[in-house]
């Protein structure tokens, strides 16, 4: 039986990612745990949606470090596919992908890695354009295709093909073609995340199994604004200008705005540009909260942490204990001190500050979940609050 990879952050999980996992054999899921990769916190604590994903069919739910989840579309690709590959023993990686057409992405992805293509990106970043309109522009020059670089989940399966290439991988690739609008889609065989993290009610698009999650704690960026404006205004320059995403002087705009604006939206109006998006502005906020040095950022992290699983999914840690070069923890198990658990600890607690009736304590919603396949789950609120086994 083959396992399938799924890099995901299920913010919130629901009937589109019950559907790929159901086109898959046996899941290894590396989910974003409390930050996401737009650079915000996750609505849901990451134990509540592991518990999800593995009451919906996963096997195994592992948290991406957050050094991965918080990056750019190419670093939390490259993150998670390194994780992979170390793990030795996954098979294939499933991926959403608006196109569906795998030799498209792939063809792509080797353009975006010719030689040819770093110069004429250049050009195009010295006119003032952003990354991702100098990209294609840059590729529009050398007579390549575009098309897939307009829909978030064909980026990042472009992404995907990218890091696996430089490995020279032979894990096999599976594109579950997505429908429906990312950003405002209804449909409830493919609902948007976003969209149902404005809703109260996810009855009908959200599993069964799943539509527990709706019992849970809610976080959002609003309720802890003040609590990242205060770090930001008591940094010192040095602390600044050691940020990732700071390069050609953000990081200044950012110290200068976050002391003369009483409001994160202003802050980041103030800082984006033509040339620096909203989200490269949110990333460089998101890491001065978090300590986050361009240093950690880029290193490997040293273990993986299990969320998750069942059965099948104890039979896949084996596998990877046996032929891999990756430290799993399970659960809350603690991990050897150094900078990156650190980091890991700083940001579970920064994460309470963002709970939308207010901060939580040490107390959280949830805990490491072994659930085994023929047994049915707890989705009651009381088991909610109380399950941390």
């Amino acid at each position: 039986m083959k396992n399938i990879g799924i890099i995901c952050e299920y913010n919130p999980f629901h009937n589109g990612h019950a559907r790929q996992i159901a086109a898959c054999e046996r899941t290894v899921c590396l989910m974003s745990g409390n930050f996401v990769q737009r650079a915000e916190p996750a609505a849901i604590d990451k134990y509540v949606r592991a518990r999800a994903a593995i009451d919906c069919g996963a096997s195994l739910v592992l948290e991406l470090p957050i050094t991965c989840a918080v990056a750019s579309a190419e670093g939390f690709a490259d993150g998670a596919v390194e994780l992979f590959s170390r793990m030795g023993c996954i098979d294939a990686l499933c991926f959403g992908s608006e196109d569906g057409n795998i030799e498209k992405i792939m063809s792509t992805a080797k353009a975006l890695l010719r030689t040819d293509f770093p110069p004429q990106l250049h050009a195009q970043l010295q006119k003032g354009l952003s990354f991702p309109a100098a990209r294609q522009r840059a590729l529009e020059a050398l007579g390549v295709p575009t098309d897939l670089l307009t829909a978030p989940n064909d980026i990042l399966a472009v992404e995907y093909c990218k890091a696996l290439l430089r490995r020279g991988s032979e894990i096999e690739l599976i594109a579950i073609r997505r429908t429906g609008d990312y950003h405002t889609g209804t449909d409830p065989h493919s609902p948007s995340a976003a969209q149902l993290r404005m809703l109260e009610d996810w009855t009908g698009y959200v599993p069964q199994r799943a539509l527990f999650q709706q019992e849970a704690p809610r976080y959002c960026l609003q309720a802890g604004e003040r609590a990242v404006l205060a770090r930001l205004r008591a940094m010192s320059e040095e602390a600044f200008s050691k940020l990732p995403y700071g390069a050609e002087g953000l990081w200044r705009k950012l110290m200068c705005a976050c002391r003369e604006n009483a409001t994160l939206e202003e802050c980041i109006q103030a800082v984006k540009s033509k040339r620096y998006t909203r989200t490269r502005v949110m990333r460089l906020i998101l890491c001065a909260y978090l300590e986050l040095t361009d240093e950690l950022l880029h290193t490997t992290p040293p273990y993986v942490r299990v969320l998750a699983m069942n059965d099948a999914g104890r039979q896949i840690l084996r596998c990877i204990r046996g032929k891999g070069s990756v430290q799993i923890l399970h659960g809350q198990e603690r991990a050897p001190q150094c900078a990156y658990s650190e980091l890991e600890q700083r940001a579970d607690v920064l994460y309470e500050l963002f709970a939308h009736d207010g901060l939580r304590t040490a107390q959280r919603s949830g805990g490491f979940y072994y659930a085994a396949q023929t047994e049915a789950s707890d989705h009651s609120a009381e088991g909610l609050r109380t399950r941390n086994d």
